[in-house]
């Protein structure tokens, strides 16, 4: 199985949320839905602009707890490193 690690935003230098899932279509799907977190549907953070796969659930969570100690400049230059337009990657990751 793999897990994805991933990060939503409510626009571009927004409110901010990481999660990790084992279904990352599945979940990603839910955010833009609004349900199954309270957080994300409160901030109206619909837009899926990173995530890296793993393995491993242990290393996934363990990176998880680390980004999100991240300074916010460090979040937004890892989402700017490959989606420089903060551009919503949900159909590159084909879900049906």
């Amino acid at each position: 199985m793999t897990y994805a690690l991933y990060i939503m935003a409510s626009k571009p230098y927004g409110t901010l949320y990481i999660g990790v899932t084992n279904s990352l279509q599945r979940r990603i799907w839910e955010h833009k839905q609004g349900i199954g977190c309270t957080f994300t549907a409160k901030h109206n953070i619909k837009t899926f602009v990173w995530f890296e796969m793993f393995d491993n659930i242990e290393t996934a969570i363990a990176q998880e707890k680390r980004m999100k100690k991240w300074k916010r400049d460090w979040k937004i230059n890892l989402i700017e490193r490959n989606n420089p337009h903060w551009q919503d990657l949900f159909d590159s990751i084909g879900h049906s």
